[in-house]
C-alpha cells in the first residue's frame, strides 16, 4: 500500500525542499554558487508559488550581488564597484596579457562573463586559449567552451561556430569536428563549413582541410561559397602545393562562383613562399582578363611581406616605390613590414629611415615595429635610438618585454649613460606596475 500526501504535507514538502536547497556562499575569497535541486516536483504552478517568494527573492538577490562582488574583485581588486562589461573586457585583457597560470586564466574568463558576440570577447577568448594551449591545459580548455556551450543564450549557431575556430586554434580539432557533426543543429550551413575548415587550417592540419572540402558538402548539402574556396587555396598555398589553386579555380568557374581579391592575394602569398616568381606575374594577368579581379592595396602589401619574408627586402622597397609613383598609396601596415624585413636583414639603418619616412608621411608605426626596433636596435648597439623610440613607444602606452628594456638598461649603463637607465627604469615602473621588484634589483646594481 502506497501512503499519498495531503495537499498540505504536499505544500510543506515542496517548500522545505526548495528553500533548503537553495545555496549561496558568501564566504571570503570563494566562488559564489547556487544550486536547485528538486526532491518532488508538483507542477509549474505549484513550484512557481515556493521559489518566488519574498525570501527566494531575497537569496537569488543576493547572490547576484555576490556573483557581481566576485568579478569586481578577480577584475578590478582595488574597485569597490560593479564594472560595466566592457571595463571587465578590458581588465581581462590586461590580467590575461600577463598571466600565465592556467586556472588563473580560466578565473579570469569566468570572472568577465564573455560574450562573444562582441568583437573585444572575442579577442579575450582567443587570447585564453593561446595561453592555455601554450600551457598544455587543453582539459581547461575543453571545460571552459563545454561551460559557454551549456549557457542558454549562446546556444546558436554564431557561438558554435566560433567554438570551432577556437578548438582549431589550440589544435584540438577532433572536438571541432565533433562541435560541427553533434552541437549544430541541421541543416548545417555553409558558415558552420567554413568555420570546420579555418579551424584546420589554424591547425595547420592541410590533409583534413582537404578531406572536409571534398566530403562535407556532399554530406551536409552544403553549397560551398567564395570564401569556402578562399580557405581551401589558402590551405594549398600554406602547405607548398600552390599549384593545386588552378584545380580550385575550375571547380569554381563549374558552380559559378567568381573569385574575389581574397582569392587572388592567397594564390600570389603561395607562389611566393615557394619562390614562383614568374607564376605571380601569370597569375595577375589571368586573374585580371578572366575575371576582371585587379590588385588592390592588399594584393602589393602580400607581395611586400611574401618578398621580406625570404629576405629579398630591396625588392620588397623596389615595389613600395613603384606603387607610389603610379599613385597609389601605401599604409602603415606596407612600412611595417618593410622596417621588420630590414631588421631582420640587419640593415638598422635603412630600417630607421623608413620608419622616419612612414612617420613623416602621416603613416603610424603599430606595437610591433616599436618593439622590433628596439630590440634589433640593442642587438646592433644603437642604444642612443634604441632609447629615443623606447620613449616613444611607452608614451602610447606600449612597453617592449622585460628582456628587451633589460638589455636596453644594461646598454644604456654600459655606454656610461647611466642616468638614461635610471630614467627609463623610472618611466617602466611608473606607466607598467608588473615587474617592479625586478626592476628595483637591476636599479640598485647600476654603476652609482
Amino acid at each position: 500500500m502506497v501512503a499519498r500526501l495531503t495537499p498540505d504535507q504536499k505544500s510543506t514538502t515542496v517548500k522545505r525542499n526548495v528553500l533548503s536547497t537553495i545555496t549561496v556562499s558568501h564566504r571570503t575569497n570563494t566562488k559564489p554558487h547556487f544550486s536547485f535541486f528538486f526532491l518532488s516536483f508538483p507542477g509549474t504552478k505549484t513550484l512557481a508559488k515556493y521559489l518566488f517568494t519574498p525570501a527566494t527573492m531575497s537569496m537569488l538577490s543576493r547572490l547576484r550581488q555576490a556573483c557581481r562582488h566576485y568579478s569586481s574583485t578577480i577584475l578590478s581588486p582595488n574597485s569597490s564597484t560593479p564594472l560595466t562589461s566592457k571595463q571587465k573586457t578590458r581588465s581581462a585583457i590586461n590580467l590575461l596579457r600577463a598571466e600565465n597560470n592556467p586556472e588563473r586564466i580560466l578565473e579570469v574568463c569566468r570572472a568577465a562573463s564573455l560574450t562573444p558576440t562582441t568583437h573585444m570577447d572575442r579577442v579575450v577568448l582567443s587570447l585564453a586559449v593561446s595561453k592555455l594551449s601554450a600551457a598544455n591545459h587543453f582539459d581547461g580548455i575543453r571545460n571552459f567552451l563545454d561551460e559557454l556551450k551549456s549557457r542558454p543564450d549562446l546556444q546558436n549557431e554564431r557561438f558554435l561556430c566560433h567554438a570551432i575556430i577556437l578548438y582549431g586554434q589550440a589544435n584540438m580539432l577532433n572536438h571541432a569536428l565533433r562541435t560541427f557533426e553533434h552541437d549544430l543543429n541541421p541543416p548545417r550551413s555553409v558558415k558552420s563549413l567554413n568555420s570546420l575548415l579555418f579551424a584546420a587550417l589554424l591547425a595547420k592540419n592541410y590533409k583534413e582541410v582537404s578531406r572536409i572540402y571534398l566530403e562535407f558538402p556532399k554530406i551536409y548539402s552544403i553549397q560551398p561559397n567564395v570564401d569556402t574556396y578562399n580557405l581551401v587555396i589558402k590551405a594549398f598555398a600554406e602547405s607548398g602545393s600552390s599549384s593545386s589553386v588552378y584545380s580550385v579555380l575550375d571547380e569554381m568557374d563549374r558552380n559559378s562562383v567568381r573569385p574575389n581579391l581574397t582569392t587572388l592575394n592567397n594564390c600570389i602569398g603561395g607562389f611566393y613562399r615557394e619562390e614562383k616568381f614568374e607564376e605571380v606575374g601569370k597569375l595577375l594577368k589571368f586573374m585580371e582578363e578572366k575575371y576582371r579581379v585587379f590588385p588592390a592595396l592588399s594584393t602589393y602589401n602580400v607581395r611586400i611581406l611574401s618578398l621580406c619574408k625570404l629576405k629579398r627586402c630591396s625588392e620588397a622597397k623596389a615595389l613600395l616605390e613603384g606603387m607610389v609613383c603610379g599613385g597609389r598609396k601605401p599604409n602603415s601596415n606596407s612600412y611595417c613590414y618593410l622596417i621588420t624585413g630590414f631588421c631582420k636583414e640587419g640593415n638598422l639603418e635603412e630600417a630607421k629611415r623608413l620608419f622616419r619616412d612612414m612617420k613623416k608621411r602621416g603613416y603610424h608605426p603599430d606595437s610591433g615595429s616599436y618593439f622590433t626596433l628596439v630590440y634589433f636596435l640593442c642587438q646592433g648597439g644603437d642604444f642612443d635610438s634604441a632609447f629615443k623610440i623606447a620613449g616613444e613607444c611607452m608614451a602610447k602606452g606600449w612597453v617592449p618585454n622585460f628582456t628587451t628594456m633589460k638589455n636596453l638598461v644594461n646598454g644604456l649603463a654600459g655606454a656610461s649613460k647611466v642616468d638614461d637607465a635610471k630614467e627609463l627604469i623610472k618611466q617602466i615602473k611608473e606607466k607598467f606596475s608588473a615587474n617592479s621588484d625586478r626592476w628595483d634589483e637591476i636599479e640598485a646594481g647600476l654603476p652609482q
